[in-house]
């Protein structure tokens, strides 16, 4: 299974869609056995689910998205936590151990910023 992590700054973004890249990690078994960046190729409307779901990518883990965002990651078989924040690793470990719950926080504002 494939899980990606919205990044800026090693941290988890609070804004997917303007993140500095992608980190996706490739779980087995309930371990990480890779993890990979994959710069963000910038913000498009509906790109970035299907970009992400091109790259196998069964769940997005981010700080916040809009709720079109996460209606068209639904519609790409994606599973969205948002409402996430701190360091990439410690929320990846979590969301193995099981205790990653999303708090479904929608954006309901765009402003054209860079995290």
């Amino acid at each position: 299974m494939k899980v990606a992590v919205a990044v800026s700054d090693n941290q988890v973004a609070q804004h997917f869609g303007f993140c500095q890249l992608f980190r996706i990690y490739t779980i087995d078994n309930g371990k990480v056995v890779s993890k990979e960046d994959i710069a963000n190729p910038g913000h498009k409307p509906g790109f970035l689910p299907v970009f992400l779901n091109n790259h196998g990518v069964e769940v997005i883990i981010a700080g916040g998205m809009g709720g079109s965002a996460v209606d068209l990651f639904n519609e790409n078989k994606i599973e969205v936590i948002i409402g996430i924040s701190g360091d990439t690793d410690t929320a990846i470990n979590n969301y193995i151990a099981g205790k990653l719950v999303s708090t479904g926080s929608v954006c309901h504002e765009h402003t054209m910023h860079k995290e």
